[in-house]
Parts: C-alpha cells; structure tokens; sequence
C-alpha cells in the first residue's frame, strides 16, 4: 500500500489583500514620504520657534517697524513683553511656522490614511504613523519603518490585487 502526498496544505494562511494595485499603493507611499519628511522638518521648525518664544520670550520677524526708536526693522527676533512686541507691522515669521506646520499635518493625515486604507493595516498602524507628525524626529524615523515595510508586503504579496 503506498500513500500519496496530501494536497491539502495542514495550515491555510488567510489571502492578503490590499485596497489597491501596486501602482496605487506605490503612489501613496511616495506621497507619504514627502509628506512625512516636510512635517517633519515643519516640527522641527516648530520646536525651534516655540523654544524661542517661551523660553527667550522672542519671536521671528521680518520688516516692520521699531516702536520705540521709530527705525526700519530687517529681519530678526524681537522680544515680547507682556504680549506686545517691540515692532509694528511686519511680518510674523514665529507664526507662519505654526500655521503652515498644521496644515502640513493635515495634509500628512491625509497621505497616511490613503497609505493605511489601501494596505489594509490594522487602525492602530494608523495612529502609530499619525503620531509620526506630532513628536519631534518621529516621522524620519516611522517613515522608514512604514517605507520598508510596505514594500516587503507587495513584493512578499504579489497576487493580492486590489478587491473589488
């Protein structure tokens, strides 16, 4: 009697399935890279500015007049007293930093959940990643993480197509 080799395998490994072609996924997570390296350069900035601002009590700016002497002001920091600052008009560098760093990061949540949709990743993946652009050095650190790993998944999952 001899036997035959069973055709079933022991263990079935669920299908990966991705929510996108390779193409898709490919685009996302180069969006994503951008994303993640110019918030995190903006965070950067940003913990720069506030460390000036409330540890110097100064503030970036540009143009302006002084109030006190009554001269043309450049570019530079100048001091806050009492929540006033010591030039009129101009330009408020410190603060452009805070906003543009915001919308970036609205921006960065946007790239990581189309990333995070389309690899079908668990929701904590996605909170992991979005902290990425709220701690300093996080996001250099995570993007290449996530980089990698994305795409160890499509080269390790080559038939899992996008599912309709």
């Amino acid at each position: 009697m001899t036997e035959t080799p069973s055709t079933t395998p022991t263990s079935t490994a669920p299908k990966r399935r991705f929510g996108g072609t390779p193409a898709q996924i490919l685009g996302a997570l180069k969006f994503y890279k951008v994303m993640a390296w110019a918030t995190g350069t903006m965070l950067l900035l940003l913990t720069i500015e506030l460390i000036v601002r409330y540890g110097f009590h100064s503030v970036l700016m540009a143009g302006g007049t002084d109030a006190v002497t009554g001269t043309a002001h450049g570019v530079g920091f100048v001091a806050v007293s009492d929540g006033t600052l010591a030039v009129t008009g101009g330009f408020n560098i410190s603060t452009t930093v805070l906003i543009v760093h915001g919308w970036m990061y609205v921006v960065y949540l946007v790239a990581d959940f189309r990333l995070w949709s389309l690899m079908r990743w668990p929701f904590p993946k996605f909170i992991l990643i979005a902290l990425g652009g709220v701690i300093p050095f996080l996001s250099f650190i995570v993007e290449g993480r996530v980089h990698k790993q994305a795409l160890a998944e499509i080269a390790a999952n080559p038939k899992a197509p996008k599912r309709y």
